[in-house]
């Protein structure tokens, strides 16, 4: 049977009350959870931003995006993880689409108009 591997990424919201050390050692170790269930593409951290609302009477929160290759049962796995987790506030992960190839038609109507202007 093939080995079935999917891209996602996946955002998540940790508590400022965890301090810089806390930050950082949950983005290690989610960072680490993931690497160990799949491969890790990538880690964008947004770092401290203004929260829309506040989430557990917190005005801001720290932001990380970790683009990720797994097989589609690890996601549940991440999502309760999170939810069990101190400091964080909020999670999301979404499976990324891959989007099929475009016909150039673009290419197609200059050629068209190359011609015209040859003829005339």
């Amino acid at each position: 049977m093939p080995n079935l591997t999917n891209s996602y990424e996946t955002v998540m919201v940790l508590s400022m009350n965890l301090g810089e050390e806390g930050i950082a050692a949950l983005v290690t170790k989610f960072k680490d959870l993931i690497a160990a269930n799949g491969t890790v593409e990538g880690i964008d951290e947004w770092g401290k931003r203004k929260l829309a609302y506040p989430i557990q009477k917190q005005p801001e929160g720290y932001y990380v995006l970790i683009d990720f290759k797994s097989a589609p049962e690890f996601t549940a796995e991440l999502d309760r993880i999170y939810k069990i987790t101190d400091g964080v506030l909020r999670s999301l992960i979404i499976k990324k689409e891959l989007k099929p190839a475009k016909a150039k038609k673009p290419a197609k109507k200059a050629e068209a108009k190359a011609e015209e202007a040859t003829e005339a």
